[in-house]
């Protein structure tokens, strides 16, 4: 067996903004290659929006972030943002959910994952806001999302946190972030 196989942990990568409205197009199989090309293992893709989980020796999420959405610059001819985690974390982040509860409508559940953890005062900052009836929590580099509507209707984006927090920000919802949990368990 090979040792280095021994030392990889499971990450997942989350891109922004691929495949959606005819823009950013770039093909599973094609992002599938780049990633195992950049020197990472047992590379898998879900859906068509940039999800990604793969193996990787002991780099930190930043550092492999940086590396991918790198690639996908040189490779494709345009930016993406890209959030690495292992897959522990996503597991725990989904077990913390405080919307999560027998009574609650699962499609209007969200996790918004942070590119780092944003500074206090810039959370602070953030809680100030409300949108009712849609509602958000902020944990650590996790936020969690509780929409009435659809998520293309809330004020809630992505591009408010990141304006917000300082951060990148990417969104699932809460059917792909509990299949990527159950793909890294795997």
């Amino acid at each position: 067996m090979n040792l280095e196989l021994n030392f990889m942990s499971q990450k997942i990568a989350l891109l922004r903004g691929i495949n959606v409205g005819g823009h950013r197009i770039i093909k599973m199989a094609d992002l599938k290659m780049l990633i195992t090309d950049l020197g990472f293992r047992d590379v898998t893709t879900y859906i068509q929006s940039g999800n990604i989980l793969f193996k990787a020796t002991d780099q930190t999420n930043e550092t492999l972030a940086k590396q991918i959405k790198e690639g996908i610059t040189a490779q494709f001819g345009f930016e993406v943002p890209v959030v690495v985690l292992d897959g522990e974390e996503l597991e725990e982040a989904a077990n913390q959910n405080p919307y999560l509860t027998a009574e609650t409508d699962l499609s209007g559940l969200h996790l918004t994952l942070l590119s780092e953890t944003p500074k206090t005062e810039k959370i602070a900052d953030a809680l100030n806001f409300e949108f009712t009836p849609d509602a958000f929590t902020i944990k650590d580099r996790f936020i969690y999302l509780n929409l009435k509507n659809a998520y293309h209707k809330t004020k809630l984006s992505n591009a408010f946190f990141e304006k917000k927090l300082g951060v990148e920000a990417t969104t699932r919802n809460w059917k792909t972030v509990l299949k990527l949990v159950e793909m890294s368990n795997s």
